[in-house]
C-alpha cells in the first residue's frame, strides 16, 4: 500500500517525545543565527540572503539533475534585491522563472498559498510549457492523460518504481485539504510543519513535473514563517542535495509507510540542522567579503580594480591573479594591469604568492 491508501490519510502523527530533543536543538540553532544575523546590519544580511537564495535555486535544480549558470542565478537575484554586484548577466527565461517563485515565497511568505499561486509557480518553472523536449500540462493539474504518474528510475525494460501517486481525479480535492491546513493557525511547529509541507505536497504530486522543487520552495516559505523574516541565511535544497541519496530513501520509504511520519520528520529536522551548521561557510564567505571592501574602499581604487576584486571573490574564481589575466578581465595592457596590481600590493590588498619572474602571482588578502 501507498501511504495514500490507508483509511486515516492525511491524519499524519508521530512520536513528540522522540522528535522533542532534535527538535529544541535546531531551533535554539536557529535563534542563535537569527540572532547573529540581526546584530551584523542591514547589508550584510542582504549580501547574505542573496548568497543563499542563489545556492538554494542552483541546488534545488541540481537535485533533479538540472545545472544552472551561477553567474545568470546570482545575476538575476542581485537585481531584484536591488543589489550592486559590479557587473551583471542577463538570464534566460528558466532562471527569471524559478528566481520568481523563490522571492515570492522568501518576501511574500505571509501571502496565503493558494492553488492560483501555485498554477503561477509552475508556468514560472516551465514558460516554454515544456519539460526539456516533452510537452507539459502548465500552470493547472496534472490530468487522466498523463496516469500512471510514477517515480521510475533504470534503464527502459528495468525500471523499478519508487513511488505510484494518486490518481488525477483525487488531486483537486487533496490539494484543497493540503492549503486549508498549511494556511490554518495551529499548534505544530513551523519547523515540524515545514518537514510535513514538503512530504505532504510531494506525495500528493499535483503537477506533471517540478513537484519536487514546488514542495521544497513551500517548506521554505514554512520556514520562513518560522524565522519571521524576508531574508535566507541557510539552504535546506543545498543541504538536501548533499543528502540526496538519503533524501530519496527517507521519502520513498515514507511513502510506503503508514501515517506515522515520525522516520521522515526525524531525517528532516536532522537535515534542517545541518543546514544552519553549514550555513557558517556562507556568513564567513560575506562577512569576509564586507571586511575587505571596507578596508579597499579606505583607498582610491579604480573600476579595472574593482572589477578584479569582485570577480576574484565569486565563488567560481580559479587559481590566483597575475599581469595577462589581470589584462585580459580589465581589458587593458600588461603594463596598466602590472601599475593596478603593485598598487593593490601597497595597499594590502593582494598578497604576492611565492615565485617570481613570470610565474609571479597574487591572492586577495586574508
Amino acid at each position: 500500500m501507498w501511504i495514500y491508501e490507508y483509511k486515516n490519510w492525511p491524519n499524519f502523527t508521530w512520536d513528540t517525545e522522540a522528535l522533542a530533543g532534535k527538535l529544541a536543538d535546531v531551533r535554539y540553532k536557529q535563534g542563535r543565527l537569527l540572532g547573529k544575523m540581526e546584530n551584523l546590519g542591514f547589508d550584510f544580511q542582504l549580501e547574505a540572503s542573496l548568497n543563499t537564495i542563489t545556492q538554494d535555486i542552483i541546488k534545488s535544480s541540481a537535485i533533479e539533475g538540472e545545472d544552472l549558470n551561477r553567474n545568470e542565478v546570482r545575476s538575476s537575484v542581485a537585481r531584484r534585491l536591488g543589489i550592486n554586484i559590479g557587473s551583471s548577466m542577463p538570464a534566460n527565461r528558466n532562471i527569471e522563472g524559478i528566481v520568481d517563485i523563490m522571492l515570492d515565497a522568501a518576501q511574500n511568505f505571509e501571502k496565503p498559498l493558494t492553488q492560483d499561486r501555485l498554477f503561477g509557480w509552475h508556468s514560472a518553472l516551465f514558460p516554454s510549457g515544456r519539460s526539456g523536449m516533452y510537452k507539459i500540462a502548465v500552470g493547472q493539474w496534472r490530468t487522466l492523460e498523463t496516469e500512471p504518474m510514477q517515480v521510475v528510475s533504470g534503464a527502459y525494460g528495468h525500471e523499478r518504481i519508487h513511488y505510484k501517486a494518486p490518481y488525477a481525479d483525487m488531486v483537486d480535492d487533496e490539494i484543497n485539504v493540503f492549503l486549508k491546513w498549511f494556511d490554518s493557525k495551529n499548534a505544530i511547529d513551523p519547523v515540524l510543519k515545514a518537514g510535513i509541507a514538503h512530504f505532504w505536497f510531494v506525495t500528493i504530486h499535483p503537477f506533471e513535473d517540478g513537484n519536487g522543487r514546488i514542495a521544497r520552495v513551500i517548506a521554505d516559505m514554512a520556514l520562513a514563517r518560522a524565522d519571521k523574516v524576508q531574508h535566507r541565511f541557510y539552504s535546506m535544497s543545498k543541504q538536501i542535495e548533499a543528502e540526496k541519496k538519503d533524501y530519496y530513501n527517507e521519502l520513498e520509504r515514507q511513502q510506503r509507510g503508514t501515517t506515522d511520519i515520525t522516520g521522515w520528520l526525524d531525517w528532516f529536522i536532522g537535515c534542517f540542522g545541518r543546514a544552519i551548521d553549514n550555513s557558517d561557510e556562507i556568513l564567513s564567505a560575506v562577512l569576509y567579503k564586507s571586511q575587505l571592501w571596507k578596508k579597499v574602499n579606505e583607498y582610491p581604487v579604480n573600476e579595472r580594480q574593482r572589477k578584479v576584486i569582485n570577480l576574484m571573490l565569486e565563488d567560481d574564481f580559479k587559481g590566483h591573479m597575475h599581469t595577462s589575466k589581470y589584462g585580459k578581465i580589465a581589458k587593458c595592457s600588461n603594463d596598466t594591469a602590472l601599475r593596478d596590481i603593485l598598487e593593490l600590493k601597497e595597499h594590502g590588498i593582494f598578497i604576492q604568492n611565492p615565485g617570481g619572474g613570470r610565474s609571479t602571482s597574487y591572492r586577495l588578502c586574508s
